[in-house]
């Protein structure tokens, strides 16, 4: 284990994230609301432990292993949560325990929350609380395209060594640097065109520049209690379905389709085909469920409102247009459900991704083949490709982990009083990054015990690191020389 250079690395990740609290200090500054002390304390003990860190070995140059791969991605999303915690404990005083769920919900882009009164904080707070969510989508891009892969694991590990077409390389770029900056681009351009989308429909430029944050993230995390609802305009809310489709289709994709000016990568790649799929049938389903209910009057409020509510449980994002978790029949649950196929590889989104579960289907209906033709030799394809054995069984393991862990967080939340509705669907919207359930956290996460809290932060987590990243750091074989 190189520890030095881990040690460099987080130093400058720590470094880092303390400049980045300028903005919301600069907020403060200006609207004098009494957040100045507690942002200025926490930028000044973030960039300190950061330069501490960074500097006796900022001249260190050398190449990361396998092994402290896994330990740096572990311990930046630890520490980046503690210390994006502190304004949190500093200014709407939250305890600890609450600050740090509120922290890495949104670096983890979750957004499952525990304010409820976020009509009334200062601009300062709600701004600082939307830029995490935007910082933790780019480095959870980041994560996926170009870090994970190289340590053999992801969604995208998969997607790139296993399909045909443009994607098949390690990476985009000769270059991971270059791939970081190619991928920075696209999110910054994404976002600028949000913001300005949101504002010409009708947002105030905080608002837009706040929910585009939180809409190229996927994050969900609003300035308002009532979300998007609290605009009450279709406009706002098409402008969101658009980006939050955008955002969860794979980047690299985007990276492709940008640098070849056009749009066959999204024609010819089967993950992409089958989130437009999926998206679609789900809005269909919720629209129509909507108007037969009669929970909405005609059929433009079902449509507006059904689409919205698919896209955005579907794709992550946890973004609400009215309180779907009272919306009549199984239509809740299902939302709930869709959540768990989440975007694309290589996107903000959460869940399982969508490669996982086209592979997992696939391989599904080949074992029913083989029950009517025993002697039959079946593929299991992705275009034209088929898979090996090797990939296969790494999508078992991965779901069968996803699965166990998912079972375990809901007893241990049911253990601690929580009505079973609330403990599955509090773990499902944070092992998933989705951030909204169903029953007693419909509104909020606030009611939950500290106990059940730091569950839920086990599980956003587990979720966002495709859990054999942090899972691993716990075998005996990992510590060993």
């Amino acid at each position: 284990m190189q520890l030095r250079i881990i040690q460099r690395i987080i130093g400058l990740l720590l470094t880092l994230f303390g400049a980045s609290m300028f903005p919301p200090l600069l907020f403060a500054w200006r609207d004098d609301d009494g957040t100045l002390r507690g942002f200025v304390l926490s930028c000044a003990a973030t960039l300190i432990c950061g330069l501490v860190l960074w500097l006796p070995v900022r001249g260190l140059r050398l190449d990361l292993r396998l092994r402290d791969g896994f330990l740096v991605v572990v311990l930046s999303w630890v520490l980046l949560a503690l210390f994006g915690a502190l304004p949190f404990m500093f200014n709407p005083g939250l305890s600890f325990g609450d600050s740090v769920f509120e922290s890495l919900s949104g670096l983890t882009t979750t957004g499952a929350t525990v304010l409820n009164n976020l009509d009334s904080l200062p601009d300062s707070v709600l701004y600082y609380r939307q830029q995490v969510q935007w910082l933790g989508g780019m480095g959870i891009i980041v994560l996926a395209v170009a870090i994970l892969p190289m340590l053999g694991i992801g969604g995208m590990q998969l997607f790139r060594a296993e399909t045909p077409g443009p994607m098949k390389d390690n990476r985009l770029t000769p270059r991971v640097t270059e791939t970081v900056k190619a991928l920075g681009y696209i999110y910054l351009v994404l976002t600028l065109l949000c913001a300005a989308a949101y504002w010409i429909a009708g947002m105030s430029l905080f608002d837009a520049v706040g929910h585009s944050f939180s809409t190229v993230s996927l994050g969900g995390f609003s300035t308002h209690d009532a979300s998007i609802g609290y605009f009450n305009n279709p406009l706002i809310e098409s402008v969101a379905v658009v980006f939050m489709v955008i955002s969860g289709a794979n980047f690299a994709l985007h990276f492709i389709a940008w640098r070849g000016v056009g749009v066959q990568p999204y024609m010819h790649d089967p993950e992409f085909r089958t989130y437009l799929s999926v998206l679609l049938i789900m809005a269909m389903i919720v629209t129509l469920m909507l108007y037969v209910s009669g929970t909405f009057e005609g059929f433009a409020e079902p449509l507006r409102h059904g689409l919205f509510q698919a896209v955005s449980i579907t794709s992550t994002a946890g973004f609400t247009t009215s309180e779907y978790h009272q919306w009549p029949s199984s239509l809740p649950f299902l939302l709930l459900m869709s959540s768990f196929i989440g975007g694309c590889a290589g996107s903000a989104g959460g869940g399982l991704k969508v490669i996982r579960v086209l592979l997992l289907m696939r391989q599904g209906t080949r074992e029913m083949k083989r029950l009517v033709h025993p002697s039959a030799y079946y593929l299991v394809k992705i275009g034209n490709k088929a898979l090996s054995s090797e990939v296969i069984d790494s999508i078992w393991g991965y779901f069968s982990l996803y699965v166990v862990c998912f079972c375990v967080m809901t007893l241990l939340l049911a253990a601690t009083g929580v009505d079973l509705v609330t403990a599955f669907s509090a773990v499902a919207a944070c092992i998933n990054n989705m951030g909204t359930g169903l029953g007693n956290i419909g509104a909020d996460f606030a009611d939950l015990d500290a106990a059940s809290k730091w569950v839920l932060c086990a599980a956003m987590l587990l979720g966002r690191l495709e859990m054999f990243t942090l899972l691993v750091l716990f075998m005996p074989g990992f510590w060993r020389k």
